[in-house]
């Protein structure tokens, strides 16, 4: 039975997590799956420049795995490009260390902390806000079990 993964350091999440051609209904073309992982990889060598050995780091894995995830993330994204598909980017075994809460009222973005909430928009007031790592399914959930893991408080304001 192979050993159980690790869980990766992806810094924030997307953005976006789904891309696809202009012009061409999404529901007629083949996805292509980037995990959040893969994502990460990709964005710390070819978008920041960073070395397979400080991106390895960044995200607490070994450089041999950094290796796989970002060739394997490489030709996924040609895949994308060359053939047309639909790229998502979603799963992985990860945590985010920060969040970005958007404001769907003035479209203002904000980043903070895992452990860290906002209820309100500090620009407009709004209570209209979406949490970017609740949608990949990680948020104050991450900070929980990491904080039960050392004997810590249960996600609460620090």
């Amino acid at each position: 039975m192979p050993r159980p993964e690790k869980n990766r350091i992806v810094y924030k999440p997307p953005l976006f997590s789904e891309f696809k051609p202009i012009g061409i209904a999404g529901n007629s073309l083949i996805q292509v799956l980037l995990s959040l992982d893969e994502y990460e990889a990709f964005r710390l060598s070819d978008y920041e420049g960073l070395s397979q050995a400080e991106a390895a780091e960044e995200m607490e894995i070994s450089r041999p795995t950094f290796t796989r995830l970002i060739e394997k993330a490489r030709k996924k994204i040609a895949d994308f490009i060359v053939q047309g598909k639909v790229l998502t980017i979603e799963g992985g075994n990860i945590h985010f260390r920060r969040n970005i809460i958007r404001c769907l009222d003035c479209e203002h973005m904000f980043q903070i902390n895992m452990n860290e909430s906002l209820t309100e928009c500090p620009d407009c007031g709004s209570k209209n806000l979406i949490n970017l790592a609740g949608g990949f399914g990680h948020g104050q959930c991450c900070v929980i079990n990491r904080n039960r893991r050392r004997g810590g408080n249960r996600g609460g304001r620090r």
